[in-house]
């Protein structure tokens, strides 16, 4: 099969696929326990700097296109001022999204976003809410990203391919990159997680994604 044709099918590795499972419920349930700390401190500052709510959800793309909640700390001020940005638009390409596609608009110069915002985005601390996700059932501790929905409604066919599997905390594109790449690169990077998955690049992901978050590159 062509990859330009592609249709990715359900991974063949169920025995794999128990196992992750296995260890995502393990670590995620490990990781609220041991986090709980720094989830009251960061809740703390939030409050203090910029009142309730300390979450923010937003409806994101999961296994098989079907949505759900995902959760994350708040980093954007309550009271907002425009700024150009791409975040909120109503996308309506007709043959997918263009390669060239660039999500986010930087942190540093978004007066949206709080102090402890800015902080917690560096160092990837307002994903850590997501582990209750992989909880539940809803996400990976590895998987692709999950898209927002008004972006996913325009993949073409090939694009597709990246909804196959269960969406991660952190990914193949983010271990080489995170936010720094446009969407073909990014695309290009999941599907190829789709289609090589295993818990050895599991573990590959993971390694790579506390490098770059010890680091503070970009954000997931």
């Amino acid at each position: 099969m062509k990859q330009t044709e592609v249709e990715y099918r359900k991974s063949n590795k169920p025995f794999q696929n128990f196992i992750k499972r296995i260890f995502d419920i393990i670590l995620s349930f490990i990781a609220l326990l041991i986090l709980s700390p720094i989830f009251l401190v960061l809740a703390i500052l939030i409050i203090k700097e910029d009142g309730r709510p300390v979450f923010f959800k937003q409806k994101r793309s999961g296994l098989n296109d079907k949505v759900f909640a995902m959760y994350k700390f708040r980093s954007m001020k309550n009271k907002q001022v425009p700024v150009p940005s791409n975040s909120h638009n109503e996308y309506n390409w007709k043959n997918g999204v263009p390669d060239d596609f660039v999500f986010k608009t930087s942190s540093e110069s978004n007066p949206n976003i709080t102090k402890i915002g800015n902080f917690i985005r560096k160092y990837s601390l307002d994903e850590l809410p997501q582990f209750y996700n992989v909880l539940k059932g809803d996400m990976s501790i590895v998987g692709p990203r999950p898209e927002i929905i008004a972006i996913s409604r325009c993949y073409n066919e090939h694009q597709k391919g990246r909804l196959n599997v269960k969406p991660g905390i952190t990914g193949w594109a983010q271990a080489n990159g995170r936010s720094d790449m446009d969407h073909g690169k990014k695309i290009e990077y999941d599907l190829y997680y789709v289609e090589n998955f295993s818990l050895w690049l599991d573990v590959k992901v993971f390694v790579r994604t506390v490098v770059q978050v010890v680091g503070g590159k970009g954000s997931v």
